[in-house]
């Protein structure tokens, strides 16, 4: 949003609660005061509650469960990261937007963020189940300069962000047990042993070296693990199906943006090493048996004993004494939880 209703806006966001008055809004833009209240009407049309009370002016009382970028970015919280946010109501993929924008040549942190997906899609081709006004669909453009054999620790530092950002958000609001949140290699964030986030990075490169890469995360927060489609429900949740707490969902896309920018930051200056010990914290896999889908078709079996410095998946295969590296593949963890 841009023009006058963005002033309005800002001007009523001032104001605290209380009341503007029309003349002191229409002296703010030049404009008339009947133009300040067509721009009130298409604020309220964007589910903004202003209330106009005769002889005082109008009033904020009440924003709406959008994550309009205004509504975001009215408490920056990242110097570089989701500083300029598309949004939109309905899209049918956040990965789509945001790669044309790679494409097209936009900043770095340039951000996508959708309402709702209608084609939102996951790794190795599978959906994302994505309902209207619940949950936290975003994708983010990157330009971290890397070469294409570093990208895959891109994901795993991630995975990190958003495993601290769904557990430090159970710890602020309840019920406080952030430790249930933990990372299924390479970018499924679980919490008590269901997925409740899923994370896609595909990239742009140029021989070796990377020209972009762009992050989708979508974040199951409000809906109903009841209203989950059933091929999902036995092994998914959501951090309301789990906490019985809504989450204000601009509060927490800020946290998340937050954490990315510091946890990328830090990737970015002194490799996946500088970030390891906090993606460690939320890797529980290393000593749990998995069996592993690989590209290629192959199946195996055995148990997971950690991951290289590259980001690939160390696994001592049933009855054989070597370990063999997994650089991609669909993991099952043979106890989804202890």
């Amino acid at each position: 949003m841009t023009g006058g209703p963005a002033v309005v806006l800002e001007a009523l966001r001032r104001a605290g609660g209380k009341p503007c008055s029309g003349q002191a809004l229409s002296e703010l833009q030049g404009v008339s005061r009947a133009q300040v209240w067509k721009h009130v009407e298409s604020l309220r049309a964007r589910g903004y509650q202003i209330d106009a009370e005769a002889g005082e002016g109008y009033r904020l009382t009440q924003t709406p469960d959008r994550l309009y970028a205004e509504e975001i970015l009215a408490e920056p919280v990242t110097r570089w990261l989701a500083r300029e946010i598309h949004h939109f109501d309905e899209i049918d993929s956040t990965n789509r937007v945001a790669l044309e924008l790679a494409r097209a040549g936009c900043a770095n942190g340039t951000s996508v963020v959708a309402e709702s997906q209608t084609a939102g899609r996951g790794r190795l081709g599978r959906s994302f189940y994505s309902p209207a006004r619940s949950n936290l669909y975003t994708s983010i453009v990157l330009r971290p300069g890397i070469t294409t054999a570093t990208a895959p620790t891109w994901i795993l530092a991630s995975a990190a962000a958003v495993a601290t950002t769904i557990a430090d958000w159970l710890d602020r609001t309840g019920p406080g047990d952030g430790q249930a949140v933990e990372i299924k290699w390479p970018n499924d964030v679980l919490i008590s042993g269901l997925k409740t986030s899923g994370i896609l990075m595909e990239l742009g490169a140029e021989a070796t070296r990377v020209e972009f890469l762009v992050l989708g995360i979508g974040i199951n927060l409000n809906s109903d693990r009841n209203d989950f489609p059933e091929e999902f429900r036995a092994r998914a949740t959501s951090l309301f199906s789990h906490s019985g707490r809504r989450v204000d969902r601009i509060a927490f896309a800020r946290l998340l943006y937050s954490n990315l920018e510091r946890i990328l930051d830090d990737c970015g200056a002194r490799g996946f090493d500088a970030v390891r010990p906090e993606f460690e914290s939320r890797f529980r896999m290393p000593g749990r048996r998995v069996t592993v889908q690989e590209l290629d078709g192959s199946r195996l079996e055995g148990t997971a004993l950690g991951i290289d410095p590259d980001g690939a998946l160390r696994i001592r295969r049933d009855g054989a004494t070597d370990e063999v590296r997994v650089v991609a593949g669909d993991v099952t963890l043979a106890k989804e939880y202890p």
